[in-house]
């Protein structure tokens, strides 16, 4: 079981993450998008520097930016992805936001310059094929939940971008303390802004930012930060891509929703162009051999 410690932990971190989608909903009926968003990243900063309290000596000055611009773009991110969920599904939710492994090569593009594969190419096709399956009704329009979802993959794409320049000269833990206290301080400065923090939430919306923050955001990241150690980075990007694969299945299993024909075969689309884009470099790798014998 040792040898595959670093994929078990990314698979937990997956499942976490994809039953986040679940908590959020059912916290929808309960509470307001910021109310959601301000509960779960306060009581994540919280466990976050009780558990890892060595680290808070280790954020100086560009920590604190650093760490500040990735909390930003996760407050975003997340915003978006809460209000997208008010009018779409969970299942659409998940698979529209996994499409930031698509994005990332685009902003790696944009900002570097660096040029994009044939791979990365036939995955953003088979993603457009497959968001077309999965959003588009029988007007061929997409509804706003849906914009705002592929909007959230953009946002996170940046937040993994930035986060892979980062933590490159930076402790991740200590960025991530950071990160999660610039959320919850801009969720809770604009919760007081638009008249929304209460001290009167429902039991069931105490349940859902307590499971929120403590099993899809403490220990899906603590997993994935110590899985990274372990696992092949390669086989951690597709694992961390079941999200979406595991959001839908809770969704169905409980949520009950209900997946027409084709929006199965939207969901496997994208799921494939997610595959295809990370798993270039092994095709690279596997090629590489046969080119110097000959």
């Amino acid at each position: 079981m040792g040898k595959y410690k670093g994929e078990i932990l990314m698979l937990i971190t997956a499942l976490m993450w994809g039953s986040g989608f679940i908590g959020m909903e059912i916290g929808l009926d309960y509470l307001t998008v910021l109310q959601i968003m301000a509960g779960r990243f306060t009581l994540a900063t919280i466990i976050l520097c009780i558990i890892f309290r060595k680290k808070l000596k280790l954020i100086n000055k560009a920590v604190l930016w650093k760490g500040a611009v990735l909390g930003a773009i996760l407050f975003i991110a997340f915003v978006i992805q809460t209000y997208g969920l008010l009018y779409t599904t969970p299942s659409k939710n998940a698979f529209l936001t996994a499409l930031n492994v698509i994005f990332v090569p685009l902003l790696a593009y944009l900002i570097y310059k660096r040029r994009f594969d044939r791979f990365e190419i036939i995955a953003a096709f088979v993603a457009i094929i497959g968001i077309g399956f999965l959003s588009l009704q029988g007007s061929f329009a997409i509804n706003i939940g849906d914009m705002l979802s592929i909007a959230c993959a953009l946002a996170f794409a940046f937040d993994i971008f930035y986060t892979n320049v980062f933590v490159k000269t930076e402790d991740a833990l200590a960025l991530t303390i950071v990160q999660f206290m610039t959320a919850s301080l801009l969720s809770i400065v604009t919760a007081a802004f638009m008249g929304e923090l209460t001290t009167n939430v429902p039991v069931e919306g105490v349940y859902a930012i307590v499971y929120l923050a403590i099993f899809c955001t403490v220990i899906a990241y603590a997993c994935q930060n110590i899985g990274m150690q372990y696992a092949n980075p390669t086989k951690s990007a597709i694992i961390l891509s079941t999200e979406a694969l595991f959001g839908t299945i809770l969704s169905v299993i409980i949520l009950h929703e209900l997946l027409t024909g084709r929006m199965i075969i939207g969901c496997v689309l994208i799921f494939a162009a997610i595959l295809i884009a990370e798993v270039k470099p092994t095709f690279r790798k596997q090629k590489r051999p046969i080119e110097n014998i000959s």
